[in-house]
């Protein structure tokens, strides 16, 4: 809930700072498109609020190795705006493409053209990742304190312990030990670990200058592999026996075994399809119903501006108590999907 009082606070801001602005833009067209996708795509600075010689920045570090070995510097040093090739020109013959060529690519001028570099740079997701693991790590130690000083006979916890205490065991008893099945307990570990991962950047991502770290589908194909790997490793001879020599007549087998042979892919496709369509939606869906704002101040009267407006404000606030469902739905819905995969890999069969 604090979360969507934030926004709220957030949006509110914007709308009252347009007001004033509004006689004197007039007729200026407002580029949502380029609004929502500068807030979602992946950076090498890290925008918090403001615009122009007001804007809050993180410059973040870039680490680089060029033909003229390892750089390490702040991306602040790289320009502003990009020259007419669509380049930020920085030292060392290096540049970001802001273009469709090289879009968000630091590259190496040599010889008139630009070569790609290998980059390791700290990325706005990648801070926003790191950031993540340290709340989740924070979590995890302090759940863990309370258990230590307290015995199984003591009276159930509250807070933030309680909630955890709770979301484990519906993890465990409800979606684990069903799909898994015997020797669930050896697969908990990665499943409440991606579970909660999932969760926790899922919940950073709605803070109005935050990550949208699931959106990234990059840590999405991650966690997908993640899933494919431990399927692969647990499955039983029954498991490849259905796949590479299913009980069925040869001619049913010719075309039966390549579909099968091609499902072991799709599963974890569809897993890492499935988080990062799903999160990016949603924030692309809140930051345009935002846009209306600006756009209504920078086209219409000013009754338009506090009608639409207003209306613009009260379809964030419910797309932001919506995506707090999702938060938790996709997060479930990964880790029920990953439980089933794994148990499919490991049953036995009924029957011979």
């Amino acid at each position: 809930m604090r979360h969507i009082i934030y926004h709220i606070l957030i949006i509110s801001v914007f709308l009252l700072s347009t007001m004033p602005l509004h006689a004197e833009n007039k007729g200026e067209k407002i580029n949502a498109t380029e609004i929502v996708l500068s807030h979602i795509k992946d950076s090498h600075e890290w925008h918090i609020t403001g615009e122009g010689e007001n804007a809050i920045v993180i410059h973040l570090p870039i680490i680089v190795r060029s033909s003229t070995g390892w750089h390490v510097f702040s991306s602040k040093r790289f320009a502003e705006e990009p020259d007419a090739q669509g380049m930020r020109q920085g030292p060392y013959n290096l540049a970001i493409g802001e273009g469709e060529l090289h879009n968000s690519e630091i590259v190496e001028m040599i010889d008139t053209k630009y070569h790609s570099v290998f980059d390791i740079s700290i990325t706005k997701t990648v801070a926003n990742l790191l950031i993540d693991a340290l709340i989740l790590i924070f979590i995890i130690i302090y759940t863990t304190r309370w258990y230590r000083k307290h015995q199984h006979t003591d009276p159930a916890p509250s807070g933030l312990t309680g909630l955890i205490e709770m979301l484990v065991s519906y993890l465990q008893e409800d979606i684990i030990k069903p799909c898994v099945g015997e020797g669930y307990e050896k697969y908990c570990p990665y499943l409440f670990s991606a579970f909660f991962f999932i969760f926790v950047c899922n919940l950073m991502g709605l803070i109005p200058f935050g990550g949208n770290v699931t959106g990234n589908i990059a840590i999405t194909f991650f966690l997908a592999l993640c899933t494919f790997i431990i399927t692969q490793f647990s499955g039983n001879k029954h498991y490849w026996k259905d796949i590479f020599n299913p009980n069925v007549p040869g001619p049913v087998k010719i075309i039966l075994v390549p579909i099968e042979f091609i499902g072991i892919f799709t599963k974890p496709f569809a897993l890492m399809i499935r988080l990062f369509a799903n999160m990016l939606a949603g924030h692309a869906i809140a930051l345009a119903l935002t846009c209306i704002i600006f756009i209504v101040g920078s086209t219409m009267s000013a009754s338009w501006l506090y009608g639409l407006g207003t209306f613009s404000i009260i379809l964030s606030i419910c797309m932001m108590l919506l995506e707090l469902l999702v938060c938790f739905l996709q997060a479930l819905v990964f880790t029920m999907l990953s439980a089933t995969f794994i148990g499919i890999a490991r049953s036995e069969p009924e029957y011979e």
